[in-house]
């Protein structure tokens, strides 16, 4: 007696989905591409299609009938790390609603060698696209002396000018502004590496800020982006503090700073403040929780993906829609206390 076999039904196609939301099936690859301009209940009815019919792009079969590969590398790097980690995921939504495999190349930042051969390595696969999602000066250069067969976008690649620094732009203008309104004119700026783009970034928008806001910036102390870089900027000033507030780059120096006060014998907010950058899950329930500023990482990864698509398909690339950062004020921050 032989058992009886499972049915296996047709997966369902692109053109299965246009006839049941009663559109072309132009209309569901655009959608599926992340393109704008499709009317919102036509995308409501394409998006109730898929889900009812449980469409899945067959990226082979796509690959086979167009001759193009839907498969996209991204170049990254320490994606312990908050910032990283939701700019990639992020992207690979982005590339997923797409109908394209995004396929993550970590690197290894301390080793120049190993991030051009593991660029090599990637290329020698049939790509759509590269995307670059790494933002310091080893990547930029490993990727800057490559030649590329397929499209390639640097995200977050450039160093901004003092003129990209408008309000608007400048998340840390929002904390210092917050920091000034709290009667802090003395401030101490604990910045991420050197040769990460992101972080002279940051440097920028705080100088830009400072000088707008008329503060004192009484130091510029450089970091790793760890709590123990934070730590021992601050156990490493000589005598009294020349600051009353301390910005931090990313919440996790902020830890560390914060613990490095305590130790001083100084109160947080009590004796000085403390603020961060990232608005990480943690940074709530720190002690005390911490003031810090929002930013939305994973629109960043969403953004580069639709970037390089255009270049992909040979058409303009959407406009990058402004990303206002969003200040959290906690208990990391409070009003500065006179020095007497």
């Amino acid at each position: 007696m032989t058992e009886a076999q499972p049915s296996v039904e047709r997966p369902a196609t692109i053109y299965d989905v246009a006839r049941a939301a009663g559109v072309s099936h132009a209309t569901v690859s655009r959608l599926l591409k992340g393109y704008e301009g499709i009317r919102p209940d036509t995308r409501d009815r394409v998006a109730k299609a898929i889900r009812e019919l449980g469409y899945r792009p067959n990226l082979n079969a796509r690959s086979l009938t167009t001759g193009r590969s839907h498969r996209i590398a991204a170049l990254t790097h320490e994606i312990t790390q908050v910032g990283p980690n939701k700019i990639l995921e992020g992207a690979t939504m982005a590339a997923r609603d797409a109908g394209y495999l995004l396929d993550v190349i970590t690197l290894d930042l301390h080793n120049p060698a190993a991030i051009r051969e593991s660029i090599d390595l990637a290329l020698q696969f049939d790509l759509a696209g590269v995307l670059a999602l790494s933002s310091t000066d080893e990547v930029t250069n490993a990727v800057k002396s490559t030649t590329f067969r397929v499209p390639l976008y640097l995200a977050t690649g450039h160093d901004k000018l003092p003129t990209d620094t408008t309000p608007a732009a400048n998340g840390l203008l929002a904390v210092l502004r917050h920091l000034s309104d709290l009667g802090h004119r003395d401030i101490v700026h604990i910045a991420g590496p050197r040769t990460w783009v992101g972080a002279r970034n940051r440097t920028r928008e705080y100088e830009a800020a400072i000088i707008e806001l008329g503060l004192n910036s009484r130091s510029v102390i450089h970091g790793d982006w760890s709590a123990r870089s934070g730590y021992e900027a601050i156990a490493s000033l000589p005598g009294e503090l020349p600051a009353t507030a301390f910005v931090a780059a990313n919440d996790q120096i902020a830890l560390g700073v914060i613990l490095a006060l305590n130790e001083r014998g100084h109160r947080v907010p009590d004796d000085v403040s403390v603020t961060g950058v990232d608005d990480t899950p943690e940074a709530a329930y720190f002690s005390p929780p911490l003031t810090t500023l929002r930013l939305d990482f994973t629109a960043q990864g969403r953004d580069a993906v639709q970037q390089l698509l255009a270049l992909i398909d040979g058409t303009a690339p959407p406009p990058l829609a402004p990303r206002r950062p969003e200040l959290i004020v906690r208990r990391s921050t409070g009003p500065v206390r006179s020095r007497e």
